[in-house]
């Protein structure tokens, strides 16, 4: 262990706020009192019931979650510290992680900032004076340009003597946004304002950086740990190279990519670099590395990072544990020689999000949840929660730690079969894909991975879908009205078949259920008959034998609908039975334009008696960071519009009516 340097002031505290929500917040709580600090959770009022409220110590509310984010508003938390008596501030990661007006507002206040001080994140939370702190340290940078002329003609200039393909990026960014790949001088211009008008609404600013685009790399990010007492240790490489629009998806460590010695020569560049700018806290050094095994300075995130469980169960250490004690002047109880690395662990984001409709981000309440004992799940959910449209799409990671690579692979995606998130639809069946696909098994995916794969990775299984349409039939029937689930093989009257409707992803399906024996039943769906035989019927829980398989399901009926999970997968079955028309026609064709998530109207573009056309763009809901366009259903003439800017609106609400010059048509239907 290191000698404290008697030239050093330590800073105690012993009651820490924590500024964020959710899942960090909720693991940042439990490592501090384990430790024996009290605690401080601070929440919206969208937030009033959420598990990091109720574990905390004390809990203190800033304000509605609009119009600004509560999570944002510096002078409320630094309020919210004085009145519980806190002496230091968790910035968890995002949100104000990286805020240097944060960090020196809490240091005004005479509150330990559990980070690096606002000058390091100000030197680094900068892409272009960031590229040139490191050029100077030595770190190895992408080849582009960082300049102050920010005219449209000399980013041209410059993007044409890097050279095509080329990433344009916001300075002040983050998380992709503000971030573009361009392939060719022709559409450079169109792409540069789209960046910095994204970059604009984002973070404030619109300057941009120019960097040679590196086809196909790994995203390779170097986790460090410094002191102020001039000690400073890499604790490894993680791959985050799985990424959707620049979104990390999955994470590993160590990196199928990187060897014995490519880890220490990228861990002491990292080290070097956070030593030349007295870097004091956790951070992370993100590094592109190409075919040839060259790796280039991307960005530094000053901060913990999201993705720290997977170098926590190769290490064995406790990262927050670590920054508290930095914190408070302790030197790091760990010297480079004695970090040791063991096994390979897997984590996956588990977001609220379609990814059969564009990865839209989804909210409301979560009716079933349930996660594996076999994985770490880092999540601050429960059943019955409600998931906000206010924030990140994130509601939990779930990470899985082996001897190698694919026993944590095979450990993790076996898991996430078993996890049970119904009610709100999720990323769950999405994962699994990438976690069974060849090229991810076989560690050779690189940022391009999502895109080269996108096709399989969406494709659902047909076998399975036509069997749970079978099996959520039997159920809808079996626990149809007040009847509920409590004795299977209800006698029908002559075992004459039972006409069901239901409606899955917006697909209408007729099914024809026969009682042919004590809790047998013959299910037709189209051409095909499937045989159910139940065996037990509980609350939640389903056993069966369906095609003279013996296997098992979890259920839930909420209303109308019914929510399964069937083989890993969440689906819904939303009863069209006795629906007043025989005929469903497409959503569509009543030209009714429907909410299509919880979300706050940002832009209404069209009025009452304005004649429109199909696709016509005509209200923008944001939810959970991102804005999403709904567009006219149909041609036609608006007849009323229920909705103006400001409003929060509930998925399926109603929001534009036009009526209709072209007419809908019949939809599609299962097994047909």
């Amino acid at each position: 262990m290191n000698a404290t340097t008697p030239s050093f002031r330590p800073t105690p505290f012993r009651k820490v706020l924590v500024a964020n929500r959710g899942e960090i917040a909720l693991r940042i709580v439990r490592t501090a009192r384990a430790l024996g600090y009290r605690t401080v959770a601070v929440y919206s009022t969208a937030d009033a019931e959420g598990r990091h409220v109720r574990e905390a110590d004390q809990a203190v509310c800033i304000g509605e979650p609009l119009p600004a984010q509560s999570y944002l508003r510096i002078p409320a938390i630094v309020e919210a510290a004085r009145l519980a008596g806190a002496d230091a501030v968790h910035p968890g990661y995002g949100f104000l992680a990286e805020n240097e007006d944060f960090a020196q507002a809490c240091r005004d206040a005479g509150l330990v900032f559990i980070g690096p001080s606002a000058e390091a994140i100000v030197s680094m939370g900068n892409k272009a004076g960031a590229k040139t702190l490191m050029t100077a340290a030595g770190v190895p940078c992408i080849p582009g340009y960082q300049g102050e002329d920010q005219s449209e003609e000399r980013l041209a200039r410059e993007a044409e003597r890097i050279g095509f393909p080329v990433m344009i990026k916001a300075t002040a960014g983050g998380g992709g946004r503000g971030m573009r790949l361009v392939r060719s001088a022709r559409e450079f211009p169109d792409l540069l304002r789209s960046a910095r008008s994204e970059a604009q609404s984002a973070f404030g600013d619109p300057e941009v950086i120019l960097e040679r685009a590196i086809v196909e790399p790994r995203h390779i990010e170097i986790q460090v740990f410094a002191d102020r007492h001039g000690n400073a240790i890499h604790l490894g490489e993680r791959d985050c190279s799985v990424q959707r629009r620049h979104q990390k998806v999955i994470e590993e460590a160590p990196s199928p990519a990187v060897g014995a010695e490519l880890r220490a020569r990228m861990g002491a560049t990292a080290v070097a670099a956070v030593k030349a700018i007295r870097y004091e806290g956790a951070g992370t050094l993100e590094f592109l590395l190409d075919s040839q095994g060259e790796f280039y300075f991307m960005e530094m995130n000053t901060r913990l990072q999201v993705e720290h469980p997977v170098t926590e169960a190769i290490t064995g250490l406790d990262l927050v544990a670590l920054q508290l004690r930095v914190a408070a002047g302790e030197p790091l109880p760990i010297t480079q020689e004695a970090v040791r690395f063991s096994g390979h662990a897997i984590e996956v984001r588990l977001c609220a999000e379609d990814a059969d409709h564009g990865f839209m981000p989804q909210s409301g309440t979560m009716a079933l949840w349930r996660m594996p004992p076999q994985l770490r799940v880092e999540h601050a959910m429960r059943s019955g929660a409600e998931i906000p449209p206010f924030y990140d799409s994130m509601i939990a990671k779930l990470v899985s730690h082996g001897d190698d690579r694919e026993a944590a692979r095979r450990q993790l995606l076996a898991g996430l079969e078993d996890a049970v998130a119904l009610g709100v639809t999720t990323n769950q069946a999405f994962l699994q894909r990438c976690l069974a696909n060849p090229v991810f098994a076989a560690g050779g995916a690189t940022t391009a991975f999502i895109a080269q794969n996108q096709a399989a990775l969406l494709e659902p299984d047909a076998v399975l879908q036509a069997r749970a349409a079978a099996i959520a039939a039997v159920l809808l029937y079996e626990t149809a009205g007040d009847r509920r689930a409590r004795v299977p093989g209800r006698r029908m009257m002559h075992s004459l078949p039972i006409s069901l409707r239901f409606e899955q992803n917006g697909v209408l399906a007729t099914a024809s259920v026969t009682l042919t024996g004590q809790r047998r039943f013959d299910v037709l769906i189209g051409e095909r008959t499937v045989v159910v035989e139940l065996d037990e019927l509980a609350e939640h829980k389903a056993r069966f034998t369906c095609d003279g398989l013996f296997e098992s399901a979890d259920f839930l009926r909420d209303g109308a609908a019914l929510l399964l999970h069937y083989r890993g997968v969440p689906l819904r079955f939303d009863d069209r039975t006795r629906a007043a028309s025989a005929r469903q026609g497409d959503a569509a064709s009543d030209g009714k334009l429907r909410a299509s998530m919880n979300g706050r109207v940002v832009a209404v573009m069209a009025a009452v008696g304005d004649t429109v056309e199909a696709g016509q763009p005509m209200v923008t809901l944001e939810a959970m960071k991102m804005e999403h366009i709904h567009l006219a259903p149909v041609a036609g003439r608006v007849t009323a519009l229920h909705v103006k800017t400001g409003d929060q609106v509930a998925a399926s609400r109603v929001v534009v009516e036009i009526e209709a010059t072209l007419t809908g048509t019949e939809p599609a239907r299962i097994g047909e």
